[in-house]
């Protein structure tokens, strides 16, 4: 007995077969006896680092001082980097959304682009939307809009939908201010700016490849039309602009109209746009900035402000409190009631995050990291393909981008911090984390039945069309990704 457990705590085979039990143990707790993620990497974490031999001060600490523990450390270190990033994103997305910007985007976007050219439209509506709003919450806002251009349009659901879709993932897997590549910034050690780059140049082939040819390929072939029950809105109006006597039914629901900030004049497709751009113009000035000027210059250290990503978007969610609200007649209460009620659901993914840094940093500390770097190295294996084959097999195992990416992220930091990359070259891994995350997307993920139920498909047509268009964003973006490493690293 006691050789087994030196033969797993002192070996690099015993060590891969530590880690490869806890994830065997962390995807049964979640996917068959449904334990909340939160609780599942809190307890797999704690028992792999006791299994593995860890002190336990090590990974508590004292009843006297625990500021060092691998627990604290673990939540307190990913938090401290992405809690504020993900709050003020969570809160700039829901000012957006009931500014009535959506809305805006969309009539810009199909004047610009005409009828034949509406699911292009539809994709660039997702792609700019989804940078400040969660995968979901997009869903939500957009759907009733896509209704009415495939109403208008007189052509299958799917046609409209899957440009859309694909705009919205690919902005929530690569870009910041979203949880995923928020939180591979700090797991990975790589500033927002890089990810930024990386995950328009990654992200764009792939939106592309899933969102335009094979949207545009399966729309043709699955024919769903749009239920007259979808084209309602919370107001009891339809969004086709006829009249109707039954509010509130149907996935077209609209938000509530007792928090909405919408004026009675709309605001400009080009505020819209420009309040989205300003965190991500000021985190990129940063960036260059960092590379273009001498370290000790003012305007260097200015931009440094500006551009830190919590000072970035706490810039652009106070303009936005400003001309979306303020200027257009909504009070500081209303917009601090909108302000709590965006943040509700914040909790449970920040504890999710958190756990998920505090199990990577347990996986750290046991060595098995650098005992899968030596296996790695034996294999031939690049660290690039790694991050992706262990992202893929976490999401299509147990559903969650979410827990793919911190788990994946935890596994992979040692062997990102053992070698000299540089921070474009962390930036594509990170990219590949993110693409792993959402391929393959099934019964298992929320997302799915979400959109079953929000664009009327079976869950065969589900798998024909949003099951497919993931595995493509996926296959592609990491394709970038790999082909990009290879030249730089």
């Amino acid at each position: 007995m006691t050789a087994t457990v030196d033969w797993l705590r002192d070996t690099t085979p015993g060590l891969l077969v530590l880690c490869g039990l806890a994830i065997a143990v962390l995807l049964f707790a979640i996917i068959k006896i449904k334990l909340e993620p939160f609780i599942a990497l809190l307890l797999t974490g704690l028992g792999l680092a006791l299994a593995a031999g860890l002190p336990v001060s090590q990974i508590v600490g004292t009843a006297i001082k625990a500021g060092d523990s691998l627990l604290e450390t673990g939540f307190g270190g990913i938090l401290g980097h992405i809690a504020v990033i993900i709050g003020l994103g969570t809160v700039l997305g829901a000012i957006l959304e009931q500014s009535g910007g959506a809305d805006v985007l969309t009539g810009k976007l199909l004047k610009l682009f005409g009828e034949k050219g509406a699911p292009m439209a539809m994709g660039l509506l997702g792609l700019i939307f989804g940078i400040p709003v969660f995968f979901d919450i997009g869903i939500f806002v957009l759907a009733p809009l896509i209704y009415v251009a495939a109403k208008r349009g007189g052509r299958s659901l799917v046609l409209y939908a899957m440009p859309m879709l694909a705009g919205l993932s690919m902005t929530h897997a690569f870009l910041p201010p979203h949880p995923g590549p928020v939180a591979l910034g700090g797991l990975l050690g790589v500033s927002l700016g890089w990810l930024i780059l990386m995950g328009f140049v990654c992200g764009i082939p792939g939106f592309i490849a899933a969102g335009l040819v094979w949207g545009s390929y399966i729309g043709k072939r699955i024919i769903v039309e749009v239920p007259d029950e979808f084209l309602v809105r919370a107001d009891g109006s339809r969004t086709d602009g006829e009249e109707s006597g039954k509010p509130g039914e149907g996935p077209g629901t609209a938000t509530d109209p007792a928090t909405t900030t919408v004026a009675t004049k709309p605001p400009s497709a080009g505020l819209i746009g420009a309040i989205i751009a300003i965190p991500l113009v000021l985190i990129l000035g940063a960036t260059f900035g960092t590379q273009l000027l001498a370290k000790d210059s003012r305007l260097l250290q200015v931009l440094t402000f500006l551009g830190t990503p919590a000072v970035a978007l706490l810039i652009a969610v106070l303009i936005a409190f400003y001309v979306l609200g303020i200027r257009r007649g909504s009070s500081v209460q209303q917009l601090s009631t909108l302000t709590a009620e965006s943040l509700r659901p914040v909790g449970m993914l920040l504890l999710v995050v958190g756990a998920g840094a505090f199990f990577g940093k347990v996986i750290s500390a046991t060595g098995i990291g650098t005992a899968l770097a030596e296996t790695m190295s034996d294999a031939g294996l690049p660290v690039i393909v790694l991050a992706y084959i262990i992202s893929c097999g976490l999401r299509v195992a147990q559903g969650s981008a979410t827990v793919a990416i911190v788990t994946t992220g935890g596994i992979v930091a040692p062997l990102v911090a053992g070698n000299d990359y540089s921070q474009m070259s962390i930036a594509l891994i990170a990219m590949a984390i993110a693409a792993g995350s959402i391929i393959l997307s099934h019964v298992n993920d929320g997302g799915f039945w979400i959109i079953a139920k929000y664009f009327n498909l079976t869950v065969k047509q589900t798998l024909q069309t949003w099951t497919v268009l993931e595995t493509i964003l996926s296959v592609v973006s990491f394709a970038v990704a790999a082909v990009l490493f290879a030249f730089v690293s």
